[in-house]
């Protein structure tokens, strides 16, 4: 089972450069997008030309922002949206696909914000959040994939030193929840399988910053540890442009 997951920064916009064709010659079973920046009809009439997957969609109450997709060649067992808490469930920032051996969960984590006035915000919900998937995962394995918004490691940005607490996206705040992920057993599949590979899957608009891979690792596929075993690659595909993202990949067998 190849699963892609890819925060397509507005699907209409994207859709009009090459992500069909790129998903088309990429053909996985499923594709997870975030920030489609769309309503769920938008998103289903965006993608209507797509027709070997189910599409289900997740929207925010203010238009043009967040929003998240899961598009599935085998229909699932079962489709929820949000985590079931009231302060979070207005932004259309997770929908989880449940499948016979393992729970699917896409997320747009918040961003904490360029004057990091949501790091508060974002603080409660990793941990709201990880309840939900320690929720899920007492009834079957959890992968769960998405734009976390925070570089977890040095490793996983170009310039750590200058960005470590001071920037949204690697404030101490932030590493502390993805550490909390880890150390409640859901596992970074791409540093399990490549502990000291240097890829990016973010880059600032700026000038230059992805031609001279000056980017953040800040999209992951983390995993329960009863499903790393069956997972054979984790991959970032740098070369799939349209986004500000580019998509990144695992393997799963089961």
């Amino acid at each position: 089972m190849n699963i892609i997951s890819f925060n397509v920064n507005g699907i209409r916009a994207i859709t009009a450069k090459s992500f069909l064709s790129d998903m088309q010659a990429l053909n996985p079973d499923v594709i997870c997008l975030q920030e489609t920046k769309a309503t769920v009809e938008q998103v289903k009439e965006t993608l209507a030309s797509i027709t070997d997957y189910h599409i289900f969609a997740n929207e925010a109450e203010r238009k043009g922002y967040s929003g998240t997709a899961i598009l599935t060649k085998s229909k699932p067992l079962s489709v929820r949206y949000d985590m079931g808490v009231s302060e979070h469930d207005h932004e259309g920032r997770i929908i989880c696909a449940e499948y016979a051996s393992f729970f699917l969960v896409t997320v747009y984590v918040p961003n904490s914000g360029s004057e990091l006035a949501r790091l508060g915000y974002r603080q409660q919900w990793d941990r709201d959040f990880l309840q939900y998937l320690k929720g899920l995962e007492s009834q079957k394995p959890v992968l769960v994939c998405g734009d976390f918004n925070v570089a977890h490691r040095a490793i996983d940005l170009a310039r750590p030193k200058e960005n470590y607490n001071k920037a949204a996206g690697y404030m101490q705040e932030e590493i502390d929840g993805m550490d909390a992920f880890e150390q409640a057993g859901l596992l970074d599949t791409f540093r399990v399988l490549h502990p000291e590979g240097v890829k990016y899957s973010w880059w600032s608009y700026r000038a230059g910053a992805r031609q001279n891979n000056i980017g953040w690792r800040i999209d992951y596929f983390l995993a329960s540890k009863a499903l790393m075993p069956a997972i054979s690659s984790a991959e970032i595909l740098n070369d799939v442009m349209g986004s500000d993202h580019c998509p990144v990949k695992v393997t799963l067998g089961l």
